[in-house]
C-alpha cells in the first residue's frame, strides 16, 4: 500500500522560511517525477514544483520561482521543498504527489495517482 505522509508544516512570518518534507512507503519513486501542489481555501489545487527520477530536471511554478526549491533523496524515498521569502499569498495545504509509472505533464493534478494528506503552512503578514 502505497503512503505519502508530508511534514514540516506551521506558521511562519512574511519572510520566513520553511521546509516541508513527503516520505513516501510502499513503493520506490526513484525513476520517477513527484512534484508538490499546494491548495488554499476557496481555489483549486494548484502546481507548485516537481522533480524528475534522477533530480536533473525541475519545474516550478512562476509564483514561486527563485524562492522554493524540490529536492529529493531517492535513498530514502522522500521528496522536500524549501521555501524562502514566504508571503501569505503562499499559505496553503501542501501536498505531495506521485505517479504511478512515467509522465508527461508534471505540472497537471491528473498527472499524478498518489497522494498524501497535506500539510499546512501558514504565513502571516
Amino acid at each position: 500500500q502505497v503512503q505519502l505522509v508530508e511534514s514540516g508544516g506551521g506558521l511562519v512570518q512574511a519572510g520566513g522560511s520553511l521546509r516541508v518534507s513527503c516520505a513516501a512507503s510502499g513503493r520506490t519513486f526513484s525513476g520517477y517525477v513527484m512534484g508538490w501542489f499546494r491548495q488554499a481555501p476557496g481555489k483549486e489545487r494548484e502546481f507548485v514544483a516537481a522533480i524528475g527520477g534522477n533530480a536533473m530536471v525541475t519545474y516550478y511554478a512562476d509564483s514561486v520561482k527563485g524562492r522554493f526549491t524540490i529536492s529529493r533523496n531517492n535513498a530514502k524515498n522522500t521528496v522536500f521543498l524549501q521555501m524562502n521569502s514566504l508571503s501569505p499569498e503562499d499559505t496553503a495545504v501542501y501536498y505531495c504527489a506521485a505517479p504511478k509509472g512515467i509522465i508527461s505533464l508534471p505540472k497537471r493534478v491528473t498527472s499524478y495517482d498518489y497522494w498524501g494528506q497535506g500539510t499546512q503552512v501558514t504565513v502571516s503578514s
